[in-house]
């Protein structure tokens, strides 16, 4: 197959984008695909703490890109599953230590040995995010049903047509069914609407991502909880699959925060 070069973004920070990449990639590579996870957030890195791999860093991919080593040696390689693995970054660096042309050329040097290169790009809108998605051809971005957080996901959208990603689809992580049907959460159709962009997935809140976080073993290697079968969803319709979304109480939030929201966005 050819590979694909998928940016994981989004607007606002804290709303599970690194959670959602390592989930990906694990179920991904679970699927026999050959998986390349890219920590892209220079400075903020938490993707190998997230996927379990901190404490077998060599090299990151800024000592690739300075010439310190080669990209396979920056390569972590998972033990747990066959086909995946992980790139870390830097910390002691900033966001732009990372140029579009570099990522661009990291990217197109992964297409050969990978199906999915997933890069964990930085949240926000600053020149970290537009250097991290240089290299992709598409992009995954994660929101959570908040009013903040959709507005800021309307920019990055904005920023990744203009950049012309292809296809580009919407993630609702973190819903709460309960808040959603009291009108406290929007619903999932109340985003839709404001974004207008295909929805790939909705991932309820779930404890388990916590705990799966700080063990640093995606749910999507072993947990069967709502949030990994979630995750495992969206891996599956990303390799073209047609699964049926997840029963969730996604009810139009209406009223007040919708209202909130689209005067938030100049609606």
């Amino acid at each position: 197959m050819e590979s694909r070069v998928i940016v994981v973004t989004s607007g606002k920070g804290g709303v599970g984008k690194t959670t959602t990449t390592a989930n990906l990639a694990a179920a991904l590579a679970r699927m026999g695909k050959k998986v390349v996870a890219i920590d892209g957030d220079v400075g903020l890195r938490n993707l190998d703490v997230i996927m379990g791999l901190e404490n077998r860093i060599v090299y990151t991919l800024i000592d690739a890109i300075d010439g310190a080593c080669r990209l396979k040696q920056a390569l972590i390689k998972d033990k747990r599953i066959e086909n995946l693995s992980m790139i870390p970054t830097a910390q002691s660096k900033t966001k732009d230590a990372v140029t579009a042309d570099q990522m661009i050329k990291v990217c197109d040097e992964l297409r050969a040995d990978f199906d999915y290169i997933l890069v964990d790009s930085p949240a926000g809108i600053e020149a970290g995010f537009k250097n991290a998605a240089a290299g992709a051809d598409e992009a995954l971005v994660v929101t959570t049903p908040e009013v903040s957080a959709v507005r800021d996901a309307d920019r990055i959208i904005g920023l990744l047509e203009s950049m012309e990603k292809s296809p580009i689809r919407l993630i609702v992580n973190r819903i709460k069914p309960h808040m959603v049907k009291k009108g406290d959460m929007l619903g999932v159709s109340d985003v839709l609407d404001i974004l207008a962009i295909d929805l790939i997935g909705m991932v309820p809140d779930d404890e388990s991502v916590v705990r799966s976080a700080n063990t640093g073993e995606p749910l999507t290697m072993s947990s069967d909880s709502p949030a990994a079968r979630a995750f495992k969803n969206i891996a599956s319709r990303l390799v073209g699959n047609d699964v049926p979304f997840m029963s969730l109480e996604s009810a139009d939030a209406s009223g007040g925060l919708l209202g909130k929201l689209k005067r938030a966005l100049g609606l």
